[in-house]
């Protein structure tokens, strides 16, 4: 993977999930941030919270956990997000995301700019630009030399086509869930039963040097230079599916910035989600050593 450094910059939304035992912290972009420093990567994450309580406390919790904060931006006016999570029978969950919360005004500032021009790889997802303010600021960030790695986030009702176009227009590496792929592929009226002929047609309808869809419990998929990756999952006892997505694309980036062979890298990444699945919530404490006990049940 080509990549002018291992700074990682990650860009979007940040909440507390409601969770049906209680609050617990969120969004795709922090949980990436904070499992890629988890794993020992220099990240920065930005994203804006509401001056108050809640935005406090997310604030401390990412400095309890090690990750920089310099790049959080306080809002005097809108308040720190929380979103409804309900889940179902098989604990995959079902999301009511409230607006307008700070992170829809995250600002492009002098100091954003800068860190962007330090790194090498920027993470960003699709529903963090649901409001114009912060999409333009994300975009700003997407004009740069950085690797550009796109976690799709398709939540209704922000996952309009004209909207997620743009930014899948601007990625070079694309993670998406097997349901996201028959969405956007139906946009087209791409109907075919065959996963990989749906994965290289969106290769190829965005460019992306790599797609890597995610499976749930049935694994995952890489498509890359021409080839099909395949890894059929570890089998955990899952409490929630909640950030095990976005756990999967933190281990994969660090194997592929590690220079990792692209079959060590769906390992490592599908370990990384299998252990965020068999615990509650998006941001549970890590442990290498249980990461590593999952690899080596099979």
């Amino acid at each position: 993977m080509d990549i002018k450094n291992q700074k990682i910059i990650s860009v979007g939304e940040m909440l507390w999930d409601m969770m049906p035992t209680g609050p617990k912290p969120g969004g795709a972009p922090m949980n990436v941030a904070l499992q890629l420093n988890n794993i020992g990567l220099d990240v920065e994450f930005a994203s804006r919270i509401g001056n108050d309580e809640q935005g406090l406390k997310l604030k401390r919790f990412l400095e309890e956990s090690g990750m920089s904060t310099v790049l959080i931006q306080l809002d005097s006016e809108l308040p720190t997000s929380e979103v409804l999570v309900h889940l179902d029978d098989k604990n995959n969950a079902k999301y009511e995301i409230c607006e307008p919360v700070a992170w829809d005004h995250l600002e492009y500032t002098e100091q954003l700019s800068h860190k962007v021009k330090e790194s090498g790889i920027v993470v960003f997802g699709t529903l963090g630009s649901r409001n114009k303010k912060a999409k333009q600021t994300i975009l700003n960030v997407l004009d740069s030399d950085c690797l550009k790695v796109i976690d799709v986030n398709l939540r209704p009702p922000f996952d309009q086509k004209e909207d997620v176009e743009i930014l899948l227009g601007k990625a070079d590496v694309a993670k998406l869930n097997d349901e996201e792929l028959i969405q956007i592929s139906g946009w087209y009226g791409k109907t075919s039963k065959n996963e990989e002929d749906l994965i290289r047609w969106f290769s190829e309808q965005y460019q992306c040097s790599m797609v890597c869809v995610t499976k749930g419990a049935n694994g995952a998929v890489l498509f890359t230079n021409n080839q099909f990756f395949n890894h059929l999952g570890y089998k955990v006892a899952a409490v929630d599916a909640v950030g095990a997505g976005d756990a999967f694309l933190a281990g994969f980036l660090s194997a592929l910035v590690q220079n990792k062979s692209p079959e060590e890298a769906l390992n490592f990444g599908s370990a990384t989600g299998a252990f965020v699945a068999s615990k509650e919530g998006a941001t549970p404490k890590y442990d290498m050593s249980e990461v590593l006990r999952i690899m080596n049940q099979s």
